[in-house]
């Protein structure tokens, strides 16, 4: 369990990382001042920042550093440009503090607040397309080591080990039924001869009709052999009575595997999206969806048990949290960088920026009902276990 909350703690601190870094980043690259970029959340631990003579220096606390802004020493002043690069005790994630990022210092050249507005949804943007840059480079390096997946359409360029054949779902009082298949069984023999595909298993059964074979599965790392009795359930071909289909772990040599992780990346981008569609569309139907849901405890057990199963299921697993922590971001729903965005549009419309106080009340009111919302699935989360 300590392990479980600590390779979370680690997941989750570097999608949220990268996420500010592309905030970071967006904002340095268009002229807009960062005042601080920091790991984990205060109170800082420790900070470095460029004093007047371009040397770094190191500060211990906030009241230190407002200290040191007011000093005429330049050996020990920060460069109005400087950045405040801070370790904080609080191990999650991390964020960037960018100037005029609340609507003030509008007469400053090097506030977010006296940007143009592409150059502010750029950078509002620039979180999102750093979790989906993540997942692309996540899942590439899957595919350098490899990647366990359905092998039935990959390109031919794969090179595909572990070939086996999973078992997607059994028949009630079937042949694979009585012979006590389950569903993730990975089927690797048929009477002693390896099966990597679909063809070739149904090829096998459909020649021992009536006859007993002996299959080999895989079921949680144990290798089990069961006999079963393919017979003709629809007055055709020899079956078993179960759906499958080919899987292994699928490898692309270095430069493919950059292109297969982008298309992975959309493909999974695209079922995400499809997938928000559909449980907001059953919220608007009155239909419940809170089993749809997970919060952090949730989250945290389906982390611990990607990390159980190996290293490159906890690679995949992150690759899907950053693509989901990158479509609820961009949500059009206040306090969230979709909702912000919003605003910017809206003011876009009309000419003019909406007042500064009304669009405060909506990121607190839309602040108020995620942490509700997190609330509510996380006492789900805790119902479910005990």
């Amino acid at each position: 369990m300590f392990l479980t909350i600590i390779i979370f703690i680690l997941v989750l601190s570097v999608l949220v990382l990268v996420h500010e870094l592309g905030h970071f980043i967006s904002a340095r690259r268009l002229g807009v001042k960062c005042e601080e970029f920091g790991l984990g959340f205060p109170p800082r631990a420790l900070g470095m920042y460029k004093n007047f003579l371009g040397k770094w220096r190191f500060i211990f606390s906030t009241k230190e550093y407002s200290k040191l802004a007011s000093s005429e020493d330049e050996n020990i002043k920060p460069h109005p440009k400087s950045t405040i690069y801070s370790l904080n005790w609080l191990p999650l994630g991390g964020f960037v503090k960018i100037k005029g990022q609340d609507g003030d210092e509008k007469k400053d050249g090097d506030s977010f607040s006296a940007q143009k507005i592409w150059k502010r949804v750029v950078i509002l943007a620039a979180g999102v397309v750093m979790n989906i840059v993540l997942a692309w480079g996540l899942f590439s390096v899957g595919y350098m080591i490899g990647l366990p997946q359905s092998a039935s359409s990959v390109s031919d360029k794969a090179i595909i080990s572990e070939a086996g054949i999973i078992v997607a779902a059994v028949l009630p009082d079937s042949p694979a039924f009585l012979a006590g298949l389950q569903e993730g069984d990975k089927i690797i023999a048929i009477n002693g001869e390896s099966i990597s595909t679909e063809s070739l298993f149904q090829e096998s059964i459909a020649s021992n009709l009536d006859k007993e074979v002996r299959l080999t599965l895989e079921r949680s790392e144990l290798l089990l052999d069961v006999t079963a009795s393919p017979t003709s359930l629809d007055g055709g071909q020899a079956k078993l009575g179960i759906s499958i289909f080919a899987s292994g772990t699928v490898r692309y040599p270095f430069f493919y595997s950059f292109v297969e992780g982008a298309k992975l990346t959309g493909y999974m981008l695209r079922d995400i999206v499809v997938a928000f569609g559909s449980l907001f569309a059953d919220l608007f139907k009155g239909q419940s969806v809170s089993d749809q849901f997970a919060g952090p405890i949730g989250i945290a057990d389906i982390t611990g048990q990607a990390a159980r199963l190996g290293f490159i299921y906890l690679l995949q697993f992150t690759a899907l949290l950053s693509l989901n922590l990158a479509v609820i971001n961009i949500l059009p729903f206040p306090a969230l960088d979709g909702g912000r965005i919003l605003f910017l549009l809206i003011e876009k419309i009309k000419g003019r920026p909406v007042k500064q106080e009304v669009e405060a009340v909506f990121h607190n009111i839309g602040f108020l009902l995620l942490m509700l919302l997190i609330i509510f699935v996380t006492y789900k989360d805790i119902a479910r276990f005990f």
